[in-house]
Order: structure tokens, then sequence, then C-alpha cells
């Protein structure tokens, strides 16, 4: 990128930004692969070690003001510390000609908004893998003072496993590199918060201090997603989905999808508990207890597909016929 301030992309604008085919801090941009509201995430060729990485690119005038750029660098030096097997890699982060970017491990595969589009609600066993891979993934974050504040189903990247045993790795992305920095520098005012509606914990909305419990409670929403196809607090308007966030009660897991276990039901009500002294204190915690009240059901295992009642049973094999008595 060549040139003065004429020359910024408008990132959040909504439009293509001309970056094409231009090398950007030693990356060469291909292709656009997702827009937000303050930045814009590319698909570009690493010149130097000759790989593909996700390249983020922040809106301009982010860069313009000293203490974001200042909580920028810290921030973006403690998600690259962080090594964990389910949290994209930040392998550089900087300025470039008065725009702030992050370069990632570019993640093949898809994220959970499209998994869900294409399948539906899960079986318990796969939204179980996917959501213990996530709450793992948290949990290193919050052992490094990083909270994500934005945890949601386009924030997690299921890409291929490794095996039959594990057959989805999942990646969690876009931690909060700018989100606590958004809310110190003037870029976010009275009234609003940084978060999506739909996951976003009471404590965020009301503007009080946040800490990993506020993942956990998007945590939670996320996974009921997985369960039932819809966040549990899903509303007509964002003014109601406002106010269930901070003052609705959970609907019970086992009334919105029959056939789950009553026991799961205790275990939202706990991690979507309003003040976060009375949720989980991790997100593994959380996830921990709902598979086992998935695997019990408090007492068998759960059943979420019976056979058509009026279909008759199939006769047993001739090998067992001595064991039936005829009625």
């Amino acid at each position: 990128m060549a040139g003065g301030p004429r020359d910024e992309p408008e990132l959040p604008a909504g439009r293509p930004s001309g970056l094409l085919g231009k090398e950007i801090a030693g990356y060469r941009v291909e292709s656009e692969i997702g827009r937000g509201g303050m930045a814009v995430v590319y698909r570009a060729r690493d010149l130097r070690l000759g790989r593909t990485v996700a390249l983020k690119l922040l809106a301009p005038e982010l860069a313009r003001n000293d203490t974001f750029r200042r909580r920028f660098a810290h921030e973006s030096r403690v998600a690259a510390s962080i090594d964990h097997p389910h949290i994209v890699p930040v392998f550089d982060a900087g300025e470039t000609e008065g725009v702030l970017y992050i370069a990632m491990r570019y993640v093949a595969g898809q994220d959970l908004v499209a998994l869900l589009d294409r399948e539906g609600p899960l079986p318990p066993g796969k939204a179980g893998r996917i959501a213990v891979q996530v709450a793992s993934a948290l949990d290193a974050a919050h052992a490094h003072d990083l909270v994500h504040r934005d945890v949601k189903p386009g924030n997690i990247l299921v890409a291929e496993g490794t095996d039959r045993d594990h057959p989805e790795h999942v990646y969690l992305t876009d931690f909060g590199l700018t989100k606590k920095s958004l809310s110190l520098t003037g870029f976010t005012t009275v009234g609003e918060f940084v978060g999506t509606l739909d996951y976003v914990a009471p404590e965020q909305i009301s503007g009080k201090p946040v800490d990993g419990r506020c993942d956990v409670y998007s945590l939670a929403c996320v996974v009921f997603e997985t369960l039932v196809g819809a966040p549990p607090f899903r509303r007509d308007t964002d003014w109601a989905v406002l106010w269930a966030q901070q003052y609705d009660p959970p609907p019970p897991l086992s009334e919105v999808r029959p056939g789950l276990p009553e026991s799961a039901d205790a275990v939202f009500a706990k991690a979507l508990a309003k003040t976060p002294e009375e949720r989980y204190g991790t997100c593994l915690e959380f996830v921990a207890e709902l598979r086992a009240a998935l695997t019990t059901g408090g007492g068998g295992p759960v059943v979420t597909k019976s056979r058509d009642p009026l279909t008759p049973p199939r006769d047993p094999p001739a090998w067992a016929r001595p064991m039936f008595r005829s009625r």
C-alpha cells in the first residue's frame, strides 16, 4: 500500500476496499473472507514464509488514537503468547502506513454458523465435543487475563479432525484484541457495549466490570443454540433481546428439544445466571457438568429419537428364541 491518508481503505463501509492483489506489511492480499464494523479479514500470502494467513485490518481511525494503539500492541502480544491447540495462533501484529493489522493462521473449514445452517441442531455428542474445545480455549485465555467478550458461532471455526475419535478440530478466533480498548478510548459511548446481542452477558449490557464469567455466559448461549437450533433468548426486537438477557430465565432445554434430559436444565440455569457470582467459575466446569447430564440423563442414556410406536418390534434371532415365551 502506498501513499498517504487518502489511500487508507474504508474498511467498515461494507464495500470492496480495493486491496486485492496489493502488498501490506509483507502480505499479499488474495481475497476477502470476513467483514465487521471495525475490521476486515482477508486471505493473504505471507511473502517471507510462503504460507497462507488470515490478515485482519482494522479501521484506520483506530490507529489515530494513542491509547488504543498502546493497548492493541499489549493485547496482541498477550494473544500471541498463548500456545493452545484450539486458539487461532497470532503470527504477527503491528502498524503499517496508518493501518493496524494482525496476521493469524488461516483455518480451512467453516464457522459454526455455517455448520448449524447445514445440519440444524446437533446430536448431543457432537455439540459436547465442540463445546469442550471452545471451553478449553477460553479457560486458557482467562489464565492469561484475556477475556474474549464476543463468544458467538461466527467466532468458532470447525475444521476437519484428526481421526474417527476426533472428527472435528475447533478453533476460537477474534479474541478481544480491540474490544477492551474500544471501551476505554471513546469508540463506544454510554448505552453501547462490545458483544453480540444473542450471546452477550448481562454485565456487559449494563457496563459493569467483566471477567471470564461473561464468557461462560456467552458460551452457554452458543451451546444452547447447537442443541436446539436457536439461542436461548431469541426475541422479535433487539430491545426485547436486551431485556431478556438481563431479566428473563432461560427456557428449559428439555422443553425446547424433547428427548434431552431435564438434568441439563439446571446446568444451563446456572451457566446463564444473571449475576456472575452465581455462574460456573470456569468454562470447562460448565461443559463437564453439561456433558455428564446429557450422557447420563439423570439415570440412563439420552434418547433423542424413538421407534415409531406403531412399528412392531423385530423377531429375536433364532439362537435367542428359546429365551422368549410366546404370549
